[in-house]
C-alpha cells in the first residue's frame, strides 16, 4: 500500500521536487496485528498534523506486513530497499523481526527508525550508526517494574513471559531492578491462548505478586484467566505491554487493578500529547497506546531531521546526522538520543482504574525512573 502525501500547492508542479520515500514494516495481521497497526495509524496521524511534509518535502508512506515472522520481515524490508528505494524505514513491532531485518537494512545504507521493538542485542556492542530508535532497549521497559515492585515491599515475585527474545529480555529488566525473591520464570510459546495450566502452578507458589509481559492477544487471553481462576484483585498482577492501549477495548473492566509500567500513558499533561490524544481518538475511534505514541513521535523526529537537510534524504550521512541531532517535543515528555541513539526518558507507573463516567482508563501515578538510560549504552562504540 503506497499513501502519498504533500502534494505540491501554489500552482508549483507536484514534480518539482521528489518526494522523500519512507517505507513502515510493522506486524499487521495475526492476533498482534492491533500493535503495528496503532504504530502506522499514529505515523500516518504524524503525516497529516505536517500536512504530508516532513522538511517540506512530500512524504509517501510504503507500508508492508512482516507478519511476525523473521522471514517475511526480511522479504518486505529488501523489497521497499531494492524495488521501492525507500530512504528510510520506520516501525518494526517485533523483537524476533527486528533481529532479523536490523542488518539487511543498516547495511544497505537504508536509515532504520524503529518505533517499538528494542532487543538488547542492538542497544550494546550490536549497536549501528543507521539505527534510531523513538521507543526503548527492551530491558528498561521492565525496568521500572522490577523497581516499583522492590518500593512496594514485594518479597517474592513469581514471573512470565513468552520464549523470544522480547520475553528474555523482560525477565532480565525486571530482575535488574528487583530485589526480592523470583520464585520462578516461566517461558510460554508466542501467540499461547492457553495458560490456564500455568496460572494453576503460580497460584500454588503463593507470590506476593505477579509479574508478566503478554503483548497483544496473549495479554488479554492471560488477564481474562488470571481474573477467572480469582486471581485478579488478591495477588497483585504487574505487567508491562500486557494491558495498553491496544488490549484495554477487550478487557474492559476486568484488567481494573492492573499496574503497569510504561514510558507514556495517554494523560500525560503537555501540549503535544492532549492534541495527539484527541485527534488519535477522533480519527480511530480509539484511546492510543504506548505504541501509537512512539510511532507518532517517529514522524516527529523525521519531520525536524529532514527539516534540517532541507527535505533531502539522498546524503545518508547528512541524514544520519540530522536525526541524531534533531530537537523534536516528545508526547510523552522528556527525550533525548544516548549514545547508542537508544532514547534517555521517563518510565511511569500506569494504573488501570476507572474514570470519571465509570469505564476503564490508564491512570498515571508518576515517575518511576527518571532521565533513565539503558544498561547497555557504553557497550556500545559509537560516539
Amino acid at each position: 500500500m503506497i499513501v502519498l502525501l504533500g502534494l505540491a500547492a501554489c500552482g508549483l508542479s507536484v514534480h518539482a521536487q521528489q518526494a522523500v520515500k519512507i517505507g513502515f514494516l510493522g506486524t499487521l495481521s495475526g492476533p498482534a496485528g492491533a500493535l503495528g497497526q496503532d504504530q502506522y495509524d499514529a505515523f500516518m496521524l504524524g503525516v497529516e498534523h505536517l500536512n504530508g511534509k516532513f522538511g517540506g518535502a512530500t512524504v509517501q508512506v510504503i507500508k508492508e506486513d512482516d507478519q511476525l515472522k523473521p522471514d517475511v520481515g526480511v522479504q518486505m524490508a529488501q523489497k521497499l530497499i531494492e524495488k521501492d528505494k525507500v530512504a528510510i524505514i520506520t516501525g518494526v513491532t517485533f523483537s524476533n523481526v527486528m533481529m532479523a531485518v536490523h542488518k539487511p537494512i543498516t547495511e544497505a545504507g537504508v536509515v532504520l527508525v524503529g518505533s517499538n521493538a528494542g532487543p538488547t542485542p542492538l542497544t550494546g556492542k550490536g549497536c549501528s550508526p543507521m539505527f534510531f530508535s523513538t521507543s526503548w532497549n527492551n530491558d528498561s521497559l521492565h525496568e521500572s517494574m522490577g523497581q516499583y515492585a522492590t518500593d512496594s515491599g514485594y518479597k517474592k515475585v513469581y514471573m512470565m513471559a513468552p520464549n523470544y527474545q522480547a520475553g528474555k529480555d523482560a525477565i532480565s529488566g525486571f530482575k535488574r531492578f528487583y530485589k526480592g525473591q523470583v520464585i520462578d520464570e516461566v517461558m510460554t510459546q508466542v501467540n499461547q491462548p492457553d495458560y490456564s495450566a500455568e496460572i494453576a502452578q503460580l497460584q500454588a507458589a503463593k507470590p506476593d505478586a505477579v509479574y508478566v509481559f503478554y503483548p497483544g492477544g496473549m495479554g488479554v487471553n492471560f488477564v481474562k484467566q488470571y481474573q477467572q481462576a480469582g486471581l485478579l484483585g488478591k495477588v497483585p498482577l504487574l505487567s508491562t505491554s500486557t494491558v495498553d492501549g491496544t488490549t484495554l477495548p477487550a478487557l474492559k473492566e476486568i484488567a481494573v487493578g492492573v499496574v503497569t509500567g510504561s514510558p507514556y500513558s495517554p494523560d500525560i499533561d503537555n501540549p503535544q500529547n492532549k492534541k495527539f490524544v484527541e485527534d488519535f481518538k477522533k480519527k480511530y475511534n480509539r484511546v492510543p497506546s504506548l505504541y501509537a505514541a512512539q510511532s507518532y513521535d517517529a514522524a516527529m523526529l523525521l519531520n525536524a531531521a529532514l527539516t534540517k537537510t532541507g527535505g533531502k534524504a539522498d546524503d545518508k550521512e547528512a541524514l544520519r546526522a540530522a536525526i541524531k541531532s534533531a530537537e523534536f517535543k516528545s508526547v510523552a515528555g522528556p527525550f533525548k538520543f544516548n549514545t547508542n541513539q537508544f532514547p534517555v526518558r521517563n518510565y511511569y507507573r500506569v494504573d488501570v482504574a476507572k474514570d470519571a463516567s465509570g469505564q476503564a482508563a490508564f491512570v498515571n501515578k508518576g515517575v518511576v525512573l527518571k532521565d533513565h538510560a539503558d544498561a547497555y549504552f557504553k557497550d556500545c562504540a559509537m560516539k
